[in-house]
């Protein structure tokens, strides 16, 4: 599990494509071949943890290899180490030599691992100075972190364009080349910190001409990635009163046994010229509050002034991205390190504390009573993803076996082994960190304890000093034998979807991905096409050719062969090849327009009953014959959208429950379902959506598609999707220390009981919100447990347990809930309990919902922690001073506003659900720069500009702008922009010339080779092949660019400065 992204040399290869990049995989634990685990019995030798000497706390972290230039357009991923062979050096993350066209590859023609690794980013990067050691970490001796699995392997990770031939102005799709190992060297060492940060500090600012109403804050500490313009909280005026109303691999790392006993000096951090810092590490001291002000003007007689508003646009609070890249430890000195913001770059060292990539909470101090936590208007919750991806030069997720036996749990409640589980009684008893009960250690476990009460093992076990482990499960958690890998295409071939390019496009996706499927005898495929009947396809090798079946009977149908119909990948890759090849031929006069979506989808349910599997579905028009028949539910709300204004629960929920039935038999069978909707008319999404989101898999929406601009996009998505990390069959279960307990789970998912989470499928993109609540009191001073405990299969039939575990501190102090609050996660659950809310509630209703949240949690400080400031002031906790302005941003998004379509509206519901913290907040305030300036701005070690804030006052005509989302990228050309400056980027020379579809091309000059870079760079981070859009002022395209500007006044809400007072009234009103 590595990042997209690497180094950028100065002059690109002959063969470098614009939409190209890097396809780097490496750290992958998951789906990787069987090899020896760690085992937890047995003699154990002097070698010290992670096969290396201790090291101090400020340790460097080792380097991993990283490719050069990617292949021509291919989705960055991560870099792949070797599954076999000794342990090698390695280079930097950042510095791995020039290849060829082909990539890398894992020697032995091993096959590349379905793994990637999250994005890193790119530029100079600093020279290495020495670390300062720092303190012992806490419950444990710090050791050196391992260099993550080193070697030459690397692996394509991400979708080239079409070739030649498939789709016409498409960029063109280079034959493989050979793969190349990079060479190998010492890394160099990486600078540190040598003075601790403040995570929650903040600058005071008091009203002109008056002095601080709150204790000065402390020593100057490092900005937060994601801070207020100035230092601190500026001053500003703003008026009270007359608030204007709204306008209506398997390569993963070796065995903890073999891993390199070097000790890695950590490589310069990529993305940024500064040395890397570490985040949250010393608190500010209690008497400190960190927050920003916000200050009217005020008259003689002590009342707002009258008048326009005195607020400066430049001087309120936004987010400024921290281009550096931050060094975080989970613990230290025995206590839990709060985490860096889920939006910046950061790299974890495990000691002790989960990665926050894997868990995070809403608030990272909790509260020890309901009452506390209800008087704070925050709400306590998690939000897991299991399999996230890492950051590549973190250490990789270690793999612990406890043989037949299988691992230590709670004989209680069940909670696994963990770094905080106590062991007494000279290590011959422990007690649980959930429960509290005492339980005996097996006997094969037992080891004596140290003079400071842990057990001398603890550093030599994974599971006793790291946060997340990976557990090999015994034959008691399975059912059944682990399932293959099974992968089900079904195609539409309707008139409309053959005359659009749509079966063109998934048929030729689907061929370039067969070679990305894993190799071996347990991956399965199978394909079937649909119109108004269902076409399967017997695959076997003794055919000349595959045999076409056809299932006239939509209604109740049936699989035409029990066998044949879904084979081993070996055995009929050729068939397999020549009938993707054939399906737009054979089908290209097709006349019916009807689709037999429903059918389609449970006759292929049916041929993988036995087995289960992913079924990828490609369907193009509105489900109209057969099962789950659907009619034209748009039409009742096309005036302005009223119907949905109205009764919302009519259309964007389910026309009734065939599809839910459907969804819950699937995910009984183990079959997960992705829907890519290659779509140019309303296709239902509401209830179309509803079979991904209950069986764990995923929905894609291309309105209108382009047979010229998206097929790139669904060939990457799809190849993205089979290769991404991933499991099957899983069980997840969250347990919590006594005193709290689940409340509710929330995502892509399908449950049977309370406490668990059945997913037919899982991967690294998915996460899931856990509500927790109080139903004891918390005793102050000690630490609230929290575990994630993942059940599943990998692809490669390895039955796993990945098991993360989070422990914080309980505080009865309503100040210490705001100073560790996690904006990022609690921004995260409202964003989906908006979208949950949106099912059942009008929109203005959920408007009004979601603003008072973000009032009640300031009012709750104001009243409580800001008490000695003047009511004249708005004041915020430096930890949540953006939540106004994400509150805005949700208000106007395209799931609440008024104007979106159902559709649209409904895709969005579907796309947040299982969002990341990571995307939450681009979703609704997406990134904004510009472009025409690109060769003559420096970007201080970034690729990516520096960003705009989102107003239209910051859009000059004469400019060219770029605006992301993480899923799509809209480039907004002024009306007066310079035409050499569109003609070096687009190959344009006026606004009128803008296509309607468009592909982005490298033309030979600076400028554009920059936007290319750009794009890459920006496709990388979000593990995402963004849609490019030109937009122009006057048109639809236009009025789509400008309604992402949150901080202007809209018919959906108030500009910025205006949400601003009306929050400041509203606490003023709450507080009289």
């Amino acid at each position: 599990m590595a990042t997209p992204g690497g180094p950028r040399p100065g002059n690109p290869p002959p063969n470098y494509n614009p939409n190209s990049i890097a396809d780097n995989m490496q750290n992958l634990q998951i789906n990787r071949p069987n090899q020896p685990p760690n085992s937890a019995y047995g003699p154990r030798g002097p070698v010290p943890p992670f096969g290396q000497q201790p090291f101090p706390s400020s340790a460097p972290f080792s380097g991993t290899v990283r490719p050069g230039p990617p292949p021509p357009g291919v989705v960055p991923r991560g870099a792949v180490p070797p599954s076999s062979g000794p342990p090698q050096g390695a280079l930097p993350p950042f510095m791995g030599p020039n290849r060829g066209p082909g990539g890398g590859g894992p020697p032995g023609g091993v096959p590349p691992p379905p793994f990637a690794s999250r994005p890193m980013a790119s530029g100079p990067f600093p020279a290495p100075t020495t670390s300062v050691p720092g303190p012992r970490p806490g419950p444990y001796a710090g050791s050196q972190v391992p260099p993550p699995n080193v070697g030459g392997g690397m692996a394509s990770n991400g979708p080239p364009m079409f070739g030649p031939g498939s789709m016409q102005g498409g960029a063109q799709f280079p034959l493989a080349g050979v793969r190349q190992r990079p060479s190998a060297g010492p890394p160099p060492s990486p600078p540190t910190m040598s003075s601790p940060a403040s995570p929650f500090s903040g600058q005071t600012t008091s009203s002109p001409g008056s002095l601080p109403d709150y204790p000065p804050r402390g020593p100057a500490s490092l900005a937060p990635p994601f801070s207020a313009p100035q230092r601190g909280p500026p001053t500003f005026s703003a008026q009270a009163q007359g608030m204007p109303q709204p306008q209506v691999s398997p390569f993963g790392a070796q065995p903890w046994q073999t891993q390199s006993r070097q000790n890695v000096p950590p490589p310069p951090i990529p993305g940024s010229g500064q040395p890397p810092r570490m985040y949250g590490m010393q608190p500010p001291l209690p008497n400190q509050q960190s927050m920003a002000t916000i200050s009217p003007t005020m008259g003689a007689g002590g009342t707002a002034v009258t008048g326009p508003s005195k607020i400066d646009p430049n001087q309120i609070p936004r987010p400024i991205p921290n281009t550096s890249v931050l060094l975080h430890e989970t613990r230290q000195g025995n206590q839990a390190n709060p985490p860096p913001p889920a939006t910046s770059e950061f790299i974890v060292r495990d000691t002790g504390n989960c990665s926050p990539r894997y868990m995070r909470c809403t608030i990272n101090q909790i509260a020890c009573t309901s009452d506390l936590l209800t008087t704070s208007g925050m709400q306590l919750a998690l939000l897991v993803q299991p399999l996230a991806l890492p950051h590549p030069s973190e250490e990789p997720i270690q793999i612990v076996d406890f043989g037949e036996s299988g691992p230590v749990r709670c004989s209680r409640c069940k909670g696994y082994v963990n770094p905080f589980m106590k062991f007494v009684d000279q290590g011959r008893r422990f007690i649980c960190n959930f429960c509290g009960f005492t339980d005996e250690t097996p006997r094969d476990y037992q080891c004596n304890l140290g003079p400071d009460g842990r057990r001398r093992d603890a550093d030599e076990r994974p599971e006793l000093c790291r946060g997340t482990v990976e557990f090999v499960a015994t034959r008691e958690f399975m059912v059944r034998d682990p399932m293959p890998a099974v992968f089900f295409f079904l195609i539409d071939v309707s008139m409309n979807a053959v005359q659009t390019g749509a079966t063109a496009g998934a048929c030729s996706a689907i061929s370039r991905v067969i070679s990305d499927l894993p190799e071996g005898p347990r991956t399965m495929v199978g394909i079937a096409t649909f119109d108004s009947t269902i076409h399967f396809y017997n695959l076997k090798r003794a055919l000349q050719q595959p045999l076409m079946l056809i299932v006239p009977d939509v209604q109740d149908v049936y699989t035409p062969l029990q066998t044949d119909v879904i084979v081993q990948l070996s055995e009929c890759r050729q068939h397999l090849d020549l009938l993707l090849e054939s399906i737009p031929t054979m089908f290209q006069n097709n006349k019916i327009a009807d689709s037999a979506f429903g059918a389609g989808i449970k006759a292929a349910f049916m041929a993988m009953k036995s087995t289960g599997g992913k079924l990828l579905v490609f369907q193009s028009v509105l489900p109209s014959v057969g099962i789950g028949a659907l009619s034209a539910r748009e039409a009742e709300g096309r005036t302005n959208i009223s119907a949905g204004e109205k009764e919302p629960h009519k259309l964007l929920q389910p026309v009734d429950k065939t599809f839910k039935t459907m969804a819950i038999e699937f995910a009984e069978y183990q079959v997960s379902v992705d829907v890519f909707l290659t779509t140019q008319s309303y296709v239902d999404i509401a209830s179309i959506s509803i079979i991904p989101r209950t069986t764990g898999g995923q929905m894609y929406y291309y309105h209108p598609f382009s047979a010229l601009s998206d097929p790139a996009k669904l060939y990457n998505d799809l190849r993205w999707n089979v290769t991404r990390p991933q499991g099957f069959e899983a069980v997840m279960r969250v347990r919590c220390s006594q005193g709290l307990q689940v409340q509710e789970y929330s995502g892509s998912f399908c449950k049977r009981i309370p406490t668990d989470v059945d997913l037919p499928a899982i991967d690294c993109d998915k996460s899931i919100m856990v509500t927790l609540k109080h139903d004891d009191k918390l005793q102050d001073g000690t630490e609230c447990s929290f575990q994630c405990a993942l059940l599943y299969t990998t692809v490669n039939g390895q039955r796993r347990i990945r098991v993360s575990t989070l422990s914080l501190p309980c505080t009865t102090t309503l100040s210490n809930l705001f100073r560790s609050a996690d904006l990022d996660t609690q921004f995260s659950c409202f964003l989906k309990q908006a979208a949950n809310e949106i099912l059942t509630n009008p929109l203005l209703h959920v408007r009004e919902q979601v603003t008072n949240l973000c009032i009640n949690i300031l009012h709750a400080y104001r009243k409580f922690c800001a008490t000695v400031s003047s009511s004249g002031q708005l004041i915020l906790p430096e930890a949540l001073k953006l939540l106004p302005l994400y509150t805005l941003a949700l208000i106007k998004s395209v799931g609440l506003r008024n104007d979106a379509r159902i559709d649209d509206r409904s895709f969005w519901i579907s796309y947040v659900f299982p969002l990341s913290a990571q995307l939450a907040i681009p979703l609704v305030y997406p990134r904004m720069i510009s472009l025409h300036d690109l060769d003559i701005k420096e970007t201080e070690g970034s690729v990516i500009p520096a960003v705009i804030p989102l107003s239209s006052e910051q859009v000059n005509e004469h400019g060219i702008y770029l605006l992301e989302n993480g899923e799509d990228c809209l480039i907004y050309i002024g009306n007066n922009a310079d035409p050499d400056t569109m003609r070096k980027l687009f190959g344009i020379s006026s606004v009128d010339q803008i296509p309607s579809q468009f592909v982005l091309q490298q033309y030979d000059n600076p400028l554009s080779k920059k936007l290319n870079e750009v794009i890459n760079e920006i496709r990388s981070q979000r593990c995402n092949y963004l849609r490019l859009k030109l937009c122009k002022k006057g048109d639809p395209s236009g009025f789509l660019f400008f309604s992402y500007m949150v901080e202007d006044k809209s018919p959906t809400g108030l500009s910025y400065v205006e949400f601003l007072v009306h929050v400041h009234r509203q606490i003023q009103s709450k507080m009289t």
